[in-house]
């Protein structure tokens, strides 16, 4: 056996339907940023610009990773407005984070993003951003509700503390810590007999000493995905949608959520510092 530096791919994507670009990325490394890009340059070779319906963006069981790479995604798909701020104890502790003009790669493509019970932490904070700004629909299940920042302190050779500092927020000022973020649309998929319930995630809210938010949901949210994609329940609905079919099965999360959310943020801002800090 050779000694080797094992690269996970965090980016893999595909064309559906000959018209919609699906782009899944599992975690957020310091590759995914960059495998974003190439994989939306990919895309836009293989589909016909008059034709391309638009994307869907698979978050579904992605447990995190990088702040400053959750930021990138965001930025590829819009280029004004706020992504997400911290929020300390002290105002000084506040920190906000904002997309770069010039940044979006969509050309103003519908995009719909999948998530479920899976879905956590960097994952929700990219959808809890594109989902504020009008920018993409949101379809499956509540996300796992992981919105709290940590700040890791040295303790001299032998060690380091992981503590408890701030909260992340949406740019509406939602809380993700023990909530999650509701999809536009529920969709649930089928799981087989053998896995009912095994897959299920009850989420950050279920978890002994949990940073509390108010009032909060401590039941499961559905987290399986079928290995087959012709049984996608909510990718289904996804291509549906960017096919104007809204689906079936939906969940309003606000008044005028049953109206396809496509538009790019308005707000304006400033650029976004690069922070290499870690949602989870």
């Amino acid at each position: 056996m050779v000694r080797d530096l094992i690269r996970v791919q965090s980016v893999r994507s595909h064309v559906e339907d000959g018209d919609v670009g699906y782009i899944r990325i599992t975690q957020f490394t310091e590759q995914t940023g960059d495998g974003l890009k190439e994989a939306m340059e990919k895309l836009k070779g293989q589909i016909p610009p008059d034709k391309f319906k638009g994307y869907v963006l698979d978050l579904r069981n992605n447990p995190g990773g990088l702040l400053d790479q959750s930021i990138a995604v965001v930025n590829s798909f819009m280029d004004k407005g706020e992504i997400v701020s911290t929020r300390g104890r002290t105002p000084d502790e506040t920190q906000r984070f904002d997309a770069r003009p010039g940044g979006d790669l969509s050309g103003g493509k519908p995009l719909v993003v999948l998530i479920n019970g899976g879905s956590a932490s960097a994952s929700e904070i990219v959808s809890g951003a594109l989902q504020d700004h009008k920018r993409a629909s949101l379809i499956g299940t509540r996300s796992f509700g992981k919105g709290s920042v940590q700040t890791i302190m040295p303790l001299g050779q032998d060690g380091a503390l992981r503590l408890t500092t701030a909260r992340y927020y949406t740019p509406s000022g939602r809380s993700i810590q023990a909530k999650g973020i509701e999809p536009d649309y529920k969709v649930l998929e089928d799981v087989p007999a053998d896995l009912k319930g095994k897959d299920d995630m009850k989420g950050e809210a279920s978890l002994k000493g949990h940073l509390v938010n108010g009032e909060e949901d401590t039941s499961a949210s559905q987290a399986y995905v079928p290995p087959d994609e012709k049984d996608d329940k909510q990718l289904k609905a996804a291509i549906g949608l960017l096919h104007g079919e809204k689906p079936t099965q939906a969940a309003s999360t606000e008044p005028d959520a049953g109206k396809p959310k496509v538009e790019a943020g308005k707000t304006e801002s400033p650029a976004a510092p690069a922070n290499p800090a870690k949602p989870n």
